[in-house]
């Protein structure tokens, strides 16, 4: 029982750092519709700039900030030039240019900086944290309690900046209805910006997080396809289901990978979340936090 334990806690602060690279996909969809498939080459992007700048003799805390500036200005361009032309364009029309986006972005993080592997030191050792060690007799690591810490925070934080405030609001009012949020007054391309510059900050910590964790290289690219079964457990246009879709990814690859695994000659935490929400996609395909949609015909 206490393996067990140590396995599911370990799967659960995983869970909350895929919630965080879910996250992007929430806003951008939840504001204007769009799958952004180039969230996990931002986090590319974000991560490889912010080691570049500190090795070019930036201190880290200048090089953060400036990373920072830099995911909101692509963020808004993004927006501005590629996204902007195309609004009202069918859905396929939209993912395919963020799929496009996707290639341009990790080239143009590559031609800066490099295409190769960087390590990226956030100060927090990955080591067990040694008073839970000593009381319980699980290994829990200080990097992955900390990482699940920053990346809660900035969650809750988000989501009670777009249900509390105004801008959150205006966002909530622009993901029902385009046509009747432009009609009362607000500033739809604003609110867009705005949602794109946040997604850029995200990714941004994003980088940070699974840089330190995996080291900072092309692999971080498919941070997106690993949120892809989040999505779809948690509901595309839900933060609370970003969350809880999370945690349960998270929980359930890593209890599998030891329950399952040894009988089907494992690896299965690779493919067992897809499985997952392919199963889920049958029993409710909305999510457990999205909307249902019934269409008149």
């Amino acid at each position: 029982m206490q393996f067990f334990f140590e396995v599911l806690i370990g799967g659960l602060l995983s869970g909350v750092m895929y919630s965080l690279v879910a996250l992007g996909f929430v806003l951008i969809y939840k504001a204007s519709g769009v799958f952004n498939f180039a969230q996990g080459a931002m986090v590319f992007f974000a991560a490889l700039t912010l080691v570049g700048l500190h090795k070019e003799g930036m201190p880290f805390g200048v090089a953060i900030v400036v990373t920072l500036g830099a995911m909101v200005v692509l963020g808004l361009l993004i927006e501005r030039i590629v996204l902007r032309p195309l609004v009202n364009q069918p859905p396929i029309t939209l993912f395919m240019a963020t799929i496009g986006l996707t290639f341009v972005i990790e080239g143009l993080a590559q031609l800066l900086w490099g295409s190769q592997p960087h390590n990226l030191d956030l100060g927090i050792q990955d080591e067990p944290i040694e008073w839970i060690t000593e009381t319980t007799g699980m290994s829990v690591s200080k990097f992955d309690i900390a990482a699940s810490g920053i990346a809660a925070v900035l969650v809750v934080s988000l989501a009670l900046f777009f249900s509390r405030t105004r801008i959150g609001r205006a966002l909530r009012a622009v993901a029902d209805d385009h046509q009747a949020a432009l009609a009362v007054g607000i500033p739809l391309q604003q609110i867009w910006g705005i949602v794109w510059g946040v997604a850029g900050f995200v990714a941004l910590v994003a980088g940070m997080l699974w840089g330190a964790r995996n080291g900072v290289q092309f692999a971080l690219t498919f941070l997106a396809l690993k949120a892809l079964p989040v999505l779809i457990l948690g509901g595309f246009e839900s933060i609370p289901g970003a969350i809880v879709g999370g945690l349960i990814i998270g929980a359930s690859e890593k209890l599998a990978e030891v329950y399952i695994g040894p009988y089907v000659g494992g690896g299965i935490e690779g493919w067992f979340p897809y499985v997952l929400a392919l199963l889920f996609l049958l029993v409710r395909p909305e999510g457990l936090f999205g909307e249902k949609h019934i269409d008149r015909v």
